[in-house]
């Protein structure tokens, strides 16, 4: 396939402090004691997708993962790492390394996606319907066990998340709306034209945006340079082809059509995980017959198509953009999609690396990960966490529901709950944590208790 392979991968993103740094930016936050972006890497070459550009936004983050790169991947694939300005969107990082991007057609994937869903397939849809652009949605995932990732004794129900309005055509191929951020919470307003097209538009609530585009190079450049004010993939360029693909030069029996200002409204009508309107108009033909050019003579049209691919329920897609996110991740790549971790799990259920040491009576639970030459001392108790390398982990000490970094210290009878614990960070004896996040090289005092708090060093 003619496809140059673009790989956004953040930098150190405010929405993730204190988890990020200058020396751990985002695309190399552990999920499992892996780099986010290794499992963006690893499905692009399951696909055989080996040449790639991976653009990160700073100098100093783009060094590290660069430096990371180098080292994992060494003969694997052909890796070019571009360093652009920092809060340059992902737009802006498009246009940045515009210069490089040659081939016919562009695969975007944002680097902080953990998914088991081949980016190939995508390609392969965007090809086959000579589109534009091609994004790939997924069924929505729920926040758990808590919207604050703890558990408390006994899960609570798990929320699902509202992220984006889309309107696809009756086949599910061809995207004709959609509505993201802010205006996912507004009325619902459909082009006319659009509805006159397709005669048939379904609204769905339940599917996210998952950050893998297909775009046609020329009309991406063209679009970029024209609209210098577009940031965001996603919340720009994406909406700005779906609401232009039918505007360009229609003629209908002959007489030009002035651009339509007119919307149906449609109310937004609740949090309900699936909204479905049908807005029916049989007798005309389908959008995708319009497409193709196939209605007739009378009907000329110069127009571009919005395609989506929906992947399959039983695919696994989430980004980790949020500390909420990255904490749900982590349990889950060790949970009901331990198959995307890469490793093997023992008959109960976790992995205890062999150069792992545990004290007496202590006891790591299913869906647990204890890595390389950590030391746990006695009657300790770890339940549904990630443990990093390296760390030192005194007797008496509860961990559930949290990710601990590598060459964490941890004293004496101390109790980490729905936490993430950075690198290098201290925690003296009985410290009790609770929905916390620790950055690195933080100490936190004997004794002391904290509850929903961001503990970093100023």
């Amino acid at each position: 396939m003619d496809f140059q392979v673009v790989v956004l991968a953040g930098g150190t993103s405010k929405k993730l402090l204190p988890l990020v740094s200058k020396e751990v930016p985002k695309a190399l936050l552990p999920v499992a004691n892996r780099p986010v972006l290794s499992y963006v890497l690893e499905q692009l070459e399951l696909s055989n997708l080996k040449d790639l550009i991976v653009v990160v936004e700073g100098e100093d983050a783009a060094i590290h993962v660069g430096g990371w790169i180098s080292n994992a991947y060494v003969d694997r694939l052909h890796v070019e790492v571009a360093a652009v300005h920092e809060d340059v969107g992902t737009a802006g990082a498009l246009r940045a390394i515009a210069h490089h991007l040659t081939a016919n057609d562009i695969l975007v994937v944002s680097g902080d996606l953990v998914f088991d869903v081949p980016p190939g397939a995508l390609a392969a849809a965007h090809r086959k319907h000579n589109a534009v652009v091609t994004t790939m949605l997924c069924p929505a995932p729920v926040s758990g066990p808590t919207e604050s990732g703890s558990s408390g004794g006994k899960d609570k129900i798990k929320k699902p998340r509202r992220y984006n309005i889309i309107g696809l055509d009756p086949s599910k191929q061809f995207l004709l709306h959609i509505a993201t951020g802010a205006e996912v919470e507004k009325e619902i307003r459909i082009q006319k034209s659009i509805l006159r097209a397709v005669g048939q538009m379904e609204i769905r609530a339940d599917l996210m945006d998952a950050h893998m585009y297909a775009f046609k190079r020329s009309v991406l450049q063209e679009v970029l340079d024209e609209k210098d004010e577009f940031q965001s993939l996603k919340e720009d360029v994406l909406p700005y082809l779906v609401r232009s693909q039918l505007k360009s030069e229609l003629l209908f029996n002959g007489v030009p059509q002035a651009e339509e200002s007119g919307n149906e409204k449609v109310g937004s009508q609740n949090n309900q995980a699936v909204v479905s309107q049908i807005m029916a108009n049989a007798s005309t033909p389908s959008f995708h017959e319009l497409s193709s050019g196939n209605s007739g003579s009378t009907h000329v049209r110069r127009i571009h198509k919005c395609c989506a691919y929906i992947a399959s329920e039983s695919r696994y897609c989430q980004r980790l953009n949020s500390i909420q996110a990255f904490s749900d991740i982590n349990r889950d790549v060790i949970g009901d999609a331990s198959h995307l971790s890469g490793y093997s799990f023992s008959s109960h259920n976790n992995i205890i690396h062999p150069s792992a040491q545990l004290g007496s009576r202590t006891t790591v639970g299913p869906h647990c990960m204890l890595w390389e030459g950590s030391q746990m001392g006695d009657k300790c108790s770890v339940k549904r966490s990630v443990i990093g390398r390296h760390c030192r982990i005194g007797s008496n000490v509860k961990v559930v529901n949290s990710v601990v970094m590598n060459h964490v210290t941890i004293g004496d009878g101390c109790s980490i709950q729905g936490s993430v614990i950075c690198s290098n960070a201290q925690l003296q004896e009985r410290a009790v944590l609770k929905d916390c996040q620790v950055g690195a090289g933080f100490v936190v005092t004997a004794g002391s208790e904290h509850k929903g708090e961001s503990l970093a060093r100023k």
